[in-house]
């Protein structure tokens, strides 16, 4: 059976595991009022790139600064629970649409990267011009995000116990069920694994 492309976000006590002492309050509040406005900037520049400066790799890197700051505050079950898409996904997506954008030009008889635009006429934002040159924005805009949030998780969490409730939610037979206790196995010599001889 195939794994799910999207992964299960981790629950309140797992983004709650890091150590007492390397939890800052004032970081977390911050970061929760930072985390919107940084990510929504680099937005802001991924679509004002072509005409102004920006563009996707700089939008992408204002959108990590986001993602680092999550990881600082929460470690990384924070970022996992951001994104629900693996970052190897998010990744081959951008790059995916980047070089199609980039190569699509030479089926019609163009240059690699060449690029058209049309212009509509919306209700709210009058005259706009939309280039396929955002369409390659886009896919830089993600593969940057996708190598900071897979940094991030390259890096880890430094609490053992972390690790241990990862575990114990990913194995297939026990989950997360607390009333299945763990399983000792004993050997023929009479011995345990914990240790010990049988009574």
């Amino acid at each position: 059976m195939s794994p799910a492309p999207f992964r299960t976000p981790p629950s309140k006590e797992l983004r709650q595991m890091r150590p007492p002492g390397s939890r800052s309050l004032i970081l977390e509040t911050s970061v929760k009022w930072l985390f919107p406005s940084i990510f929504v900037l680099g937005i802001y520049f991924l679509f004002v790139g072509h005409n102004l400066p920006g563009g996707g790799f700089v939008g992408g890197l204002l959108a990590g600064t986001a993602v680092a700051l999550r990881y600082v505050a929460g470690g990384s079950p924070a970022v996992a629970a951001t994104f629900r898409a693996p970052p190897e996904l998010i990744l081959g997506v951008g790059l995916a649409t980047s070089a199609l954008v980039a190569f699509t030009p030479i089926l019609f008889g163009d240059p690699v990267l060449d690029h058209g635009a049309i212009e509509l006429d919306l209700p709210l934002f009058h005259e706009v011009r939309v280039s396929t040159t955002l369409l390659f924005d886009i896919g830089v805009f993600l593969v940057v995000v996708g190598l900071i949030v897979m940094a991030t998780e390259a890096f880890g969490d430094d609490d053992p116990k972390l690790f241990a409730l990862l575990d114990e939610r990913d194995d297939p037979v026990h989950g997360d069920d607390p009333a299945v206790p763990p399983t000792t196995v004993e050997p023929a010599d009479g011995t345990s694994e914990r240790g010990g001889a049988r009574s």
